[in-house]
């Protein structure tokens, strides 16, 4: 059978040597064969369509995480797997779009347009689970802000950080600046603090018709837009940045032993950077913010479910919490969730 070198294989495809080694060892693209003498690589042509399409794929930024699901599937089910991952990757986008937006205005010289405040109708509530001897997390909701904080070493960061934000007045320092100010107000708020003390922290605050996201660690946000619903924020764990590598699928990480162990989070010692972004809400949106003791345990489309046929807030942070619970509730529970007007 004819076979062609990687040098030639990779001409042929578009993809470089140094990437075709990378995929063989994610299992990814695999050679024909491989010279037991030099370890040289040998492909067959069959395999051209299979690498021009992970060539394509990592020409658009997609994920290895996600291509090593799409390339095998067929091509109906993988053209409905890239739709869904684009319609993510448009979401989470838009909110970097928005600062942009604002910064542009601001090197210009142009005054923020008038818009009227967002009228939110908000929920929270925090649960301790049916393992944990004591509740580290927090839950916080009010017209003006939404906030989880899962603590380690106690719960008394994420309070900190939480009532640090509360200080935070999106009037006084306008959205220009805002950003900035949520920035020093969390890490301010953690500091001096023990250093084995710490948080994750996920949080919206509304500003005009906007909300300001602030997140690190694994505590999520997401938006329930039109029946679809969309994760809006990035674990910063380590099982997270070997996903974003490809070499674990979304399922292997989440049994992972290592699979609560952050990369970023607020800490009395030194506190990592938040991650800072502006959203434009709409009429109809839907924010739920929780702590991994409700996302590690109950698939989103659960998450779905109820966001989309519970109308009350109330009810729907009651139900959240009640499914976790029923999944073995191994961790503390946070929810908070807010409807816009």
């Amino acid at each position: 059978m004819e076979q062609l070198t990687i040098g030639a294989f990779a001409r042929a495809c578009g993809l470089s040597p140094k990437a075709l080694r990378l995929y063989d060892e994610l299992g990814l693209l695999r050679p024909d064969r491989v010279d037991p003498a030099s370890g040289y690589r040998y492909y067959r042509p069959a395999q051209l369509d299979r690498a021009r399409l992970v060539a394509h794929l990592r020409r658009i930024g997609v994920p290895l995480a996600v291509i090593r699901r799409l390339v095998d599937l067929s091509p109906g089910q993988a053209a409905e797997e890239l739709t869904a991952h684009w319609q993510q990757v448009l979401a989470e986008t838009a909110a970097r779009q928005e600062l942009v937006a604002f910064l542009v205005d601001e090197l210009r010289g142009r005054p923020p347009a008038a818009a009227a405040p967002l009228t939110l109708r908000c929920a929270a509530r925090s649960d301790l689970g049916r393992v944990r001897e004591r509740n580290d997390d927090t839950a916080y909701a009010d017209p003006g802000l939404l906030a989880v904080a899962d603590g380690f070493g106690g719960p008394e960061a994420g309070s900190a950080a939480i009532a640090a934000l509360r200080s935070v007045d999106p009037v006084a320092v306008g959205p220009a600046g805002l950003l900035n100010a949520l920035d020093r107000a969390v890490r301010d708020g953690v500091c001096g603090a023990p250093e084995e003390v710490g948080s994750t922290l996920t949080a919206l605050l509304a500003c005009g018709d906007k909300l300001a996201l602030v997140h690190i660690g694994d505590s999520r946000a997401y938006l329930l837009r039109e029946g679809e619903l969309f994760r809006i924020t990035h674990d910063h764990t380590v099982v997270q940045s070997l996903v974003d590598e490809g070499r674990l699928t979304a399922e292997e990480a989440a049994s992972h032993p290592q699979r609560a162990l952050l990369l970023r989070a607020l800490t009395g010692g030194s506190p990592g950077a938040p991650d800072l972004s502006l959203l434009t809400a709409r009429a109809g949106d839907r924010y739920l913010l929780c702590s991994d003791g409700l996302s590690a345990v109950v698939p989103q489309a659960h998450l779905q479910t109820v966001l989309s046929t519970v109308a009350d807030p109330d009810r729907a942070v009651q139900q959240l919490i009640e499914l976790a619970n029923r999944a073995g509730g191994p961790d503390n529970i946070a929810c908070a969730l807010a409807d816009v007007g």
